[in-house]
């Protein structure tokens, strides 16, 4: 999230530029003022309020958003980069900053894109009834092939550091702590999960048995996709060499091939179906009104723009 900052500035800037209210000097002070409960932060005469940090969130991708939905200490970045803002805005209408002929223009430039985008987002949006439940079924018979899940693996691992780049010293005791390994897997009653808390040197794994979760086929390194597709549900591989190291795989259990249900994806498919109906609806638009507005573009007098 270090593009946090960064990627707020650049998207709530122009808004502040075209929208941000003159400093109030009568609502210093307190922040217990009529609009109280709206009010999340003060500077000086400067107010954040509940509604403005709700917009810039808005602004975010879902990438970003989740990441302060996890983290409450993002939120808090996102009011003081808001003040912030309001308090470089301020600043610069002082000075006049904004009667600049370049900064009008690009002020301009931002309504008109405002305007433009959100108006045709407004008659591009689907019904709020769309898609049908038919359309959905249809849409996800279509989809049935990328909604495929092939065979998945839940596995636990015992894991032998030895790169290649290692001393001769270093190896030696790598191939003990495997042959060690070995030898307790081969034990009658052998507890795996004992054995990769003592030895595995992927310490995360190893302090929950080993267990490294579900993988599918694509997941694994092609060196080990064979071994695990032998496995059965409670079964080991032999010990398999990679460039990192020896890795010791056990089958914890396994889900076959499958479809994800309806239900599971109905959400996703239909954001997506309103995504690209919304699309569909946009360019039909545009291609109307190009045709009731035919375009003349004069090349010759183009030219000069790019000075030819």
């Amino acid at each position: 999230m270090k593009s946090l900052l960064p990627t707020l500035l650049i998207l709530s800037l122009p808004a502040l530029l075209t929208a941000a209210p003159a400093p109030d000097k009568s609502s210093a002070g307190s922040i217990a003022t009529a609009d109280s409960k709206e009010v999340i932060a003060r500077v000086g005469a400067l107010d954040v309020k509940l509604d403005e940090v709700k917009t810039a969130i808005a602004k975010l991708d879902q990438r970003e958003q989740e990441a302060i939905s996890r983290d409450p200490a993002l939120l808090n970045q996102v009011v003081r980069l808001l003040l912030v803002q309001r308090l470089m805005f301020n600043e610069a209408v002082a000075k006049k900053w904004d009667d600049k002929p370049q900064v009008k223009a690009a002020v301009e430039r931002a309504r008109e894109t405002a305007i433009t985008e959100s108006y045709l987002k407004s008659i591009s949006e689907p019904p709020a009834d769309y898609p049908s439940e038919a359309e959905l079924q249809n849409a996800y018979e279509l989809a049935k092939p990328s909604l495929a899940v092939g065979r998945q693996w839940r596995l636990a691992q015992i894991y032998i550091a030895a790169p290649e780049s290692i001393s001769k010293a270093e190896l030696d005791k790598a191939e003990a702590r495997l042959a060690e390994a070995k030898k307790a897997l081969a034990e009658k009653g052998a507890d795996f999960g004992a054995t990769a808390k003592k030895l595995s040197d992927e310490t995360t794994a190893a302090a929950q048995g080993g267990e490294i979760g579900w993988m599918t086929e694509a997941q694994l390194q092609p060196e080990i996709r064979g071994s695990v597709a032998k496995l059965t549900v409670g079964a080991q591989s032999e010990a398999v060499r990679l460039k990192d190291g020896w890795h010791i795989l056990r089958c914890l259990d396994i889900k076959e091939p499958s479809v994800a249900p309806l239900e599971q994806v109905r959400a996703v498919l239909t954001e997506r179906m309103r995504q690209e109906k919304a699309r569909i609806n946009s360019q039909a638009y545009i291609s109307a009104l190009l045709q009731q507005n035919p375009v003349t573009i004069n090349e010759v007098t183009l030219a000069k723009a790019l000075g030819k």
